[in-house]
């Protein structure tokens, strides 16, 4: 992963993630919404050519799917309802 539109996508993911683990203690709660929106824009960003994969994660919004992708950890990731990996 060289492509620094996907090294921002991962990190925007990364801190959405550590943003929800935290959630329980916070007060008051963050809004997600702006995390959201950053994904969705870098999602929009990136290349032609993109794993067809990474990009189904992002539409299907499965993001620790589309984290673990970019992290090279792809074998993790369990078949969804929509019988792709």
């Amino acid at each position: 992963m060289n492509d620094s539109v996907e090294t921002e996508l991962l990190s925007a993911l990364l801190l959405l993630e550590t943003t929800v683990k935290s959630l329980p203690a916070a007060n008051p709660k963050p809004s997600l919404l702006p995390f959201f929106a950053r994904i969705d824009d870098l999602a929009q960003q990136l290349p032609a050519g993109t794993d067809a994969v990474l990009l189904h994660y992002l539409h299907k919004k499965s993001y620790e799917k589309a984290r673990l992708f970019l992290q090279g950890c792809e074998a993790e990731n369990q078949a969804g309802n929509c019988r792709h990996q």
